[in-house]
């Protein structure tokens, strides 16, 4: 039965036949993947264990994944990396795990690369950005497909959404199987593990609708750019001048068009509230700058343009002795 609910839940991303990798680290929500994907997906599919380095045992927690992937005869490689200890250390380690595998997808002509994130790691992630006052985007938490972080080329799936943390642990004691059990998945210091203690202090509190909400919110996400799109058809650019009538578009609209105008015109994507300032300046009749790009909200039709960099005066004692 949970084989059955796995591969209906794997074809509703996934329904495609062309290779992909599963990220497995010996923990219990990885190798329940792994279990899963072995008894539904016909051994389509290689392995892959990053090793941080950043504890003593990882080295050889990496050997246990490997031996368990011989036993079911799945390909099975380590994928080493150099992570140093220091500032803002799991954010840090999700982009460099997420640069290996994506490395490792184009090596082996991989489509995709497949994770155990479940429905309360999807509780904890919307609960966290909830505290940081996210938008729509933000609240919307993790999708069950996307783009794999740094590779646009290779696709990120997450076919366990809908599973909770205990049904995953389960099958690994029903297989027989020891997970390996990160201690730093007990360590305060990090946000999500003071999240994942207060959701579990909240009993009245259901992971999995909260993993509901963020599904429907990221239905709402899909809406607005779908919206955003319309608008963008109605932006003129001439010689370089980006033109915008902005009358009548809800402002979680007009954020997202203000977001590719500045992508069109060559800047970078704004972080923050940076660019909900912008539109409040623009709102307001302002001329206003952001990330290069010159808003002028003066009419009705906001005009958009690169600002010129600024030239580069010789200094006059430059190249003397």
């Amino acid at each position: 039965m949970l084989e059955a609910r796995f591969a209906a839940d794997w074809l509703a991303i996934w329904p495609e036949k062309a290779p992909v990798g599963l990220a497995v680290s010996g923990g219990p929500d990885s190798l329940a993947l792994l279990l899963l994907a072995q008894a539904t997906l016909s051994g389509a599919f290689k392995v892959a264990t990053v090793d941080h380095g950043l504890r003593p045992e990882s080295a050889d927690e990496a050997r246990y994944v490997a031996g368990i992937c011989a036993d079911l005869g799945i390909p099975h490689e380590t994928l080493t990396i150099a992570l140093l200890s220091g500032p803002a250390l799991q954010e840090r380690a999700r982009e460099a795990r997420y640069q290996a595998l994506g490395e490792w997808a184009v090596r082996h002509g991989l489509a995709a690369i497949a994770t155990a994130h479940h429905a309360d790691d999807q509780a904890e992630t919307l609960m966290m950005r909830l505290s940081r006052g996210a938008g729509v985007r933000g609240l919307a938490a993790m999708r069950a497909i996307a783009p794999l972080p740094g590779n646009r080329d290779c696709l990120l799936l997450r076919p366990l959404l809908g599973w909770r943390r205990d049904d995953l642990a389960k099958i690994v004691v029903a297989a027989g199987i020891e997970p390996v059990l990160d201690p730093s998945n007990r360590d305060h210091r990090f946000e999500r593990v003071r999240m994942r203690a207060v959701l579990t202090s909240l009993t009245e509190i259901d992971p999995q609708s909260i993993a509901a909400s963020a599904r429907h919110l990221a239905e709402a996400d899909a809406a607005i750019d779908w919206a955003a799109e319309h608008c963008l058809a109605a932006v003129r650019t001439t010689g370089g001048v980006a033109c915008w009538d902005h009358r009548g578009v809800p402002r979680v609209v007009a954020l997202r068009v203000l977001e590719r105008i500045l992508l069109d015109l060559g800047s970078p994507k704004p972080r923050g509230n940076a660019l909900a300032r912008w539109h409040d300046r623009l709102s307001a009749g302002e001329i206003a700058t952001l990330a290069g790009v010159r808003g002028d909200g003066r009419r009705a039709e906001w005009r958009f343009a690169t600002t010129p960099k600024p030239r580069r005066v010789p200094d006059p004692c430059e190249g003397r002795p």
